[in-house]
């Protein structure tokens, strides 16, 4: 008799990969506050799971998606109904949902809406900051902003409430690994350039010899700043001019200057 083949066992990465896919996959995500509970619920791409409210935060959400039906709560309550960080500031309303599917980079980067402009984070961790980014990068018209799928800031109901409801229409990709999707964006033509401190030439100086490039500007984490095959990946490392030598902005604050600039090119 014909014996059995053995089944071949899976390597330990792959079992690993599957499992943080089916982990990621489980994933729900809590957003609060009106703004950032109004715009999800007006995202048809969301997909919603649980809406808790008071009875004041839903009469000023006004209209209710079919298919949501919320759970009022008193706001003397609410915060052992709804699993949120400390001091959240939710406003009575919090929205239970999955994390936004943005596709691939080269769709966003070649056929995406806006400019041919994106936003490139290395390690930049602050959900605040990249709430703030991704505002700026819509009130500018980047396609996208990016960032690795490890060491920065997930999509959080801080982040989604800091962005002020341009998480649901603004891009935010995370890549697998950031350098060599900036060097995909090179072969599809995208100039990079990086903002450092330490760059001798200005962020001015170095869009008026690209005019009509398309432009992805990289910010690193505040204090490491930019990984070095980050930096060594990037076409040039500009500075923001400032009137003086004690001059510094926040990577934000940063980006939102940089974002201004490169969008008047």
């Amino acid at each position: 008799m014909a014996e059995k083949p053995q089944k071949t066992k899976k390597p330990t990465w792959v079992i690993d990969k599957e499992r943080a896919r089916r982990a990621a996959a489980a994933e729900t995500v809590w957003l609060f506050g009106l703004h950032a509970v109004r715009d999800a619920l007006a995202n048809p791409e969301r997909q919603k799971l649980r809406l808790v409210v008071t009875q004041n935060a839903l009469d000023r959400l006004g209209e209710i998606p079919d298919g949501i039906e919320p759970e009022i709560t008193d706001a003397r309550t609410f915060d052992r109904v709804v699993p949120l960080p400390p001091e959240s500031v939710h406003q009575g309303a919090a929205l239970e949902v999955k994390a936004l599917t943005w596709g691939k980079l080269a769709d966003l980067a070649l056929s995406g809406p806006g400019k041919p402009l994106l936003v490139a984070l290395d390690r930049v961790t602050d959900p605040h900051n990249v709430g703030a980014i991704l505002r700026s990068a819509e009130v500018f018209g980047a396609r996208a902003v990016i960032a690795p799928s490890r060491h920065s800031a997930p999509e959080t109901g801080a982040l989604a409430k800091t962005a002020s409801g341009a998480l649901e229409r603004q891009p935010y990709l995370r890549v697998g690994n950031l350098a060599d999707a900036l060097i995909e964006l090179k072969e599809m033509g995208y100039t990079i350039i990086a903002l450092d401190g330490t760059g001798e030439e200005t962020l001015p100086e170095a869009l008026e010899a690209l005019p009509g490039r398309a432009i992805c500007l990289v910010f690193g984490a505040e204090g490491p700043g930019l990984r070095e095959r980050t930096r060594e990946t990037c076409d040039k490392i500009v500075r923001i001019p400032f009137a003086a030598d004690f001059g510094s902005l926040n990577v934000s604050n940063a980006a939102a200057v940089a974002l201004y600039a490169a969008s008047r090119n």
